[in-house]
């Protein structure tokens, strides 16, 4: 043992195992490293070599007498019926089969899908039900030939410490520097600090900002090898990697009513994100609201705290894309993912930078077992330290909006990681800052490239040091690429500068015709409409539907609606707000709204309250009629004077009042909002 390794042992002793011996086992199997680290914790807790190796047979002859290899189910079946029952280490899943009105287990190894499962196990751990956990599971065979099942869950431990005290790895914490504690966690996740620069080890660490900050969005692009889902699939517990998804899975089910992966799980990661398969529309827009804010509504609204990753491949030269004015450095991610998922990512890490897979990276030292530092994450993403952050880093100008909560929350990460029970000096807080904004910069540069206006163009980002001084990063692959630091910007066809003779003469003119006049006074045209494309933010106010939709409405008489979700009372309350907009108008004569509804009984609740809505309005002289449909997804309001109105959340763009007792229940100008695009464009009259 070395120095850092001693010091480890007799500060966390039982917390800590040699990582090579993980290396030695697990070449010659597919289960998760967490798994493996459970056993050796259980069979090698000693730096004597005769009882290590002596543990090593017995983590080998667990593996052999109680790990289901895939292509031994068949075998492992026989056996439980055989003996009667049987303890296997394999991966359980829990599915409620509506037909059936009941739950059965699937154990992936074992491979059998209809396993009979004690209510007391799915209901105390919800990620049975959600993606499924690493068990040792007593398998026990059913003799009963009137049963319609062949084997019975009898008993079940989830592969995770039973208890874990935060205060005793706060402790710990104080009897290393920041940078023996660096090395510690680098080789806690298998691989060794001396063979790497600080700048690798701080990339490697980006790989767990997930796993301690809650609703974290990450990213991560480079060349195949280099590890990039190891992290979510082997390293804890609390994490999960999918490749594909669907409003219902990730968000929430509608039929079931139950929160998906982002309600169970610390940690949500797309693997291949270039290939991953969006099952249903709305899933986009339903990903956007979360990254945001960490809530979205699906008829209730949810908050969840599960951090999003997002991992994948780049099958171009680094150094092509940001020398390209074409190209950018996202240039692998779906057709789905617009500006505003990419504007969500606070933090874009180089894969291109992180070595492939090799030997010589991989660690022989001692590093925390793998359940103990996820459980110490876990723990972790359950505090904040955002308010420190504020309190003691300063950004320049450039730093605006969601690039400060970007550059925040990845501080909050780095400072849980390396410093979790304490403070960082100020030379390692201004190193965090440069490589919080970093990060984001990566992100900002890319998002400039691809948006022709100036939206993005303050990507000039950095922090106020000790000194008072300004400290612009930059992002090493594309400082001398002009192209993306100065990008094309593409001009309306038909447009010409303006010389600056011409500029004078044109502003003379108009201060001569803004002079008075002898001639009779008249009444001031109304004032042109145009097209508006903006964003109304989260908690915005100012926003109610006469200032947004109003000046549109004149001259109107029907008016077309399309929206899926007016269905809850509030949402109801909303469209009621609308149609008293245009009977105010005076001009609107016709309302017609199509839009869903949840389930059978939901519909004729609606359809009594549009019935009571029509009634109303026909005393104003407004015909209304109402229809359902399970196919619109799109939200738009059309007028007959040719205008489009489109509310990217339809009418349900304002918070749901905590109570209707507050200011903002009733007036909609004060009533903060939900983030929204708003598109109000003109097409042939209808």
């Amino acid at each position: 043992m070395d120095e850092l390794d001693q010091k480890l042992n007799e500060v966390y002793p039982g917390r800590v195992v040699r990582k090579d011996l993980l290396h030695r086992i697990k070449k010659g199997t597919n289960v998760p490293s967490f798994v493996l680290e459970f056993l050796l914790a259980r069979y090698c807790a000693s730096d004597d070599p005769d009882e290590i190796e002596a543990g090593i047979a017995a983590v080998i002859e667990t593996l052999e007498k109680n790990y289901v290899r895939p292509d031994e189910s068949n075998k492992a079946k026989s056996f439980v019926q055989q003996k009667g029952k049987h303890k296997y280490i394999d991966k359980v899943h829990v599915t409620y089969k509506e037909r059936e009105k009941r739950h059965w287990a699937e154990m992936e190894n074992f491979n059998s899908r209809r396993i009979a499962v004690p209510e007391k196990f799915y209901r105390d751990n919800h990620r049975l039900l959600e993606g499924g956990v690493w068990a040792e599971v007593v398998v026990a065979h059913n003799d009963i030939d009137d049963d319609d099942y062949a084997f019975y869950i009898e008993d079940m431990r989830p592969i995770q410490l039973s208890r874990f005290d935060f205060d005793e790895y706060s402790r710990g914490r104080a009897h290393f520097t920041r940078d023996e504690w660096l090395d510690v966690l680098i080789r806690s996740m298998g691989l060794e600090p001396s063979n790497m620069t600080n700048r690798l080890k701080l990339h490697f660490l980006a790989r767990l900002f997930c796993f301690v900050e809650a609703n974290y969005n990450f990213i991560e692009l480079g060349p195949r090898g280099t590890g990039k889902s190891f992290a979510y699939s082997e390293f804890s517990p609390y994490s999960t990697l999918v490749s594909q998804a669907s409003t219902a899975t990730l968000f929430y089910n509608m039929a079931r009513r139950r929160v998906g992966l982002v309600g169970s799980w610390d940690t949500v990661a797309f693997d291949e994100v270039g290939r991953i398969k969006l099952k249903d529309r709305d899933t986009v827009e339903v990903m956007k609201n979360y990254m945001a804010n960490g809530r979205f509504s699906r008829g209730v609204e949810i908050i969840a705290n599960a951090s999003l990753a997002f991992v994948g491949n780049i099958d171009f030269s680094v150094q092509q894309l940001v020398d390209s004015t074409q190209f950018d450095l996202f240039i692998s991610l779906p057709k789905e993912f617009d500006l505003a998922i990419i504007d969500r990512f606070y933090n874009y890490l180089p894969g291109w930078e992180i070595p492939k897979n090799s030997s010589e990276y991989l660690t022989s030292r001692y590093g925390f077992i793998t359940d103990y530092i996820a459980e110490a994450f876990h723990h972790l993403a359950k505090q904040s330290r955002y308010d420190y952050v504020t309190r003691n880093c300063k950004f320049n100008k450039s730093v605006q909006g969601r690039d400060e909560i970007a550059a925040k929350k990845t501080l909050s990460a780095l400072i849980k990681l390396l410093h979790p029970a304490g403070e960082p000096a100020r030379a390692a807080l201004e190193e965090y800052m440069a490589y919080a904004l970093e990060g984001r910069r990566r992100v900002k540069e890319q998002l400039n490239k691809r948006k022709s206006d100036d939206e993005y163009a303050s990507i000039q980002l950095g922090y106020i040091d000790g000194k008072g001084g300004e400290v612009v990063v930059w992002c090493p692959e594309s400082r001398k690429a002009d192209a993306t630091q100065q990008p094309v910007r593409r001009k309306l066809a038909g447009t010409a500068d303006i010389k600056p003779a011409e500029k004078e003469a044109k502003i003379e003119q108009a201060a001569e015709s803004a002079k008075p006049s002898s001639s009779p006074e008249r009444k001031p045209a109304e004032p042109e409409l145009k097209e508006q494309h903006f964003t109304i933010f989260y908690g915005e106010t100012g926003y109610s539907f006469e200032r947004i939709i109003g000046p549109y409405l004149n001259g109107a008489k029907r008016v077309l609606i399309e929206d899926p979700y007016i269905r809850l009372n509030h949402q109801v309350q909303n469209f009621i707000r609308f149609c008293e907009l245009g009977v105010r108008t005076g001009s609107v004569r016709e309302i017609k709204l199509i839009t869903g509804f949840d389930d059978e009984y939901q519909k004729k609740e609606l359809e009594d309250r549009f019935a009571m809505i029509k009634d109303s309005l026909t005393i104003h002289g407004v015909q209304f009629s109402f229809s359902f449909s399970g196919k619109i997804h799109d939200r738009e309001i059309k007028l007959d004077n040719g205008w489009i109105v489109k509310i990217g959340r339809g009418f349900d763009f304002y918070q749901k009042p905590e109570n209707w007792f507050s200011v903002g229940a009733n007036d909609l100008d004060l009533r903060p909002c939900l983030e929204t695009k708003v598109d109000i464009y003109r097409k042939a009259r209808v």
